[in-house]
């Protein structure tokens, strides 16, 4: 009976993160396209969408402790492990990208678009790369 409920837990702090994820990433969006698309520049609804994607943020901060302490060691290990490497590579790979545009050794301005791309690859790719390993 206390699996059922310890995977019942899990279920619902996944769902919940989900949620919170789907939130973020939604109001990440108009954030960025309002103000081209939406509302045409006006300053205060620009603001308004930014200091609301701050606070889901914190939202999807706090569902990702709550999930992360739902699960098992294992798998606490195997998050853990996949934020450790994305964390790494994101400082040591941002930096770097960020010296190579600062001493004009690329061309365009570096973009923290693609230093988010590469951090969630990174963890996505150890994540299931740890699944595998602990099989």
């Amino acid at each position: 009976m206390e699996n059922q409920d310890w995977n019942t837990r899990v279920k619902k702090n996944t769902k919940n993160l989900a949620l919170w994820t789907l939130a973020w990433v939604l109001s990440m969006a108009i954030a960025t396209f309002g103000p081209e698309f939406l509302w045409e520049g006006e300053s205060i609804l620009t603001v308004t969408a930014i200091i609301l994607n701050a606070l889901l943020g914190v939202g999807l901060i706090l569902a990702n402790i709550r999930h992360l302490n739902s699960l098992d060691d294992l798998q606490k290990k195997i998050q853990l492990e996949g934020m450790a490497m994305a964390l790494g590579v994101g400082v040591v790979g941002g930096l770097s990208y960020s010296l190579l545009d600062t001493t004009n050794i690329i061309m365009q301005d570096a973009e923290i678009s693609f230093l988010v791309i590469l951090m969630s690859l990174t963890y996505l790719v150890s994540v299931l790369l740890g699944q595998k390993r602990y099989k």
